[in-house]
């Protein structure tokens, strides 16, 4: 059954999402869908380089709860950061985070989630991923930012990764 469905939740997403696209439950729409959701996941599975292991659920929901207030609360500040920009210019700079994380799952999430949140960009990560390099927007305490990153996305995603 592993052989056929190497990754069973993206092939029921990619089922789901064509017919969401198209509108229509029509056989030609369903067997479409049915055919994306067989045969990308096996096309695919050789680029997939290790199965991620994942667990604790709870810190999993913690995290996305976590994400979608800093990116509404870092929305706000952008744009106040944007509005009163000619009184107080932004205080922009690069920040140097030390990482303690490793799995590459877990740092391709803390990518996404940095390139999520407004005002941060990831910039560099050092090849022995010891050191992330993050643009941010407007900064005032670089050190309580690090501790921030450390705390809120690094060390939920280590519990989940590893």
């Amino acid at each position: 059954m592993r052989r056929l469905f190497p990754a069973p939740l993206l092939s029921l997403s990619l089922c789901l999402l064509w017919l969401v696209l198209n509108l229509s439950l029509s056989p030609g729409n369903l067997l479409l869908a049915i055919l994306l959701g067989v045969l990308a996941p096996l096309l695919m599975a050789p680029l997939r380089p290790l199965s991620a292991r994942i667990s604790h659920p709870w810190t999993i929901l913690r995290l996305i709860a976590r994400v979608g207030i800093d990116v509404l609360v870092s929305n706000l500040e952008v744009a106040r950061g944007v509005w009163t920009a000619r009184r107080r210019p932004p205080r922009s700079r690069f920040v140097h985070i030390p990482l303690d994380l490793r799995d590459a799952h877990g740092l391709a999430a803390l990518s996404m989630i940095t390139t999520v949140i407004p005002g941060t960009i990831w910039s560099e990560l050092a090849l022995d991923r010891s050191i992330l390099l993050l643009h941010v927007f407007d900064l005032d305490d670089e050190a309580h930012f690090i501790e921030h990153f450390k705390q809120a996305y690094e060390r939920p995603l280590m519990e989940i990764f590893e």
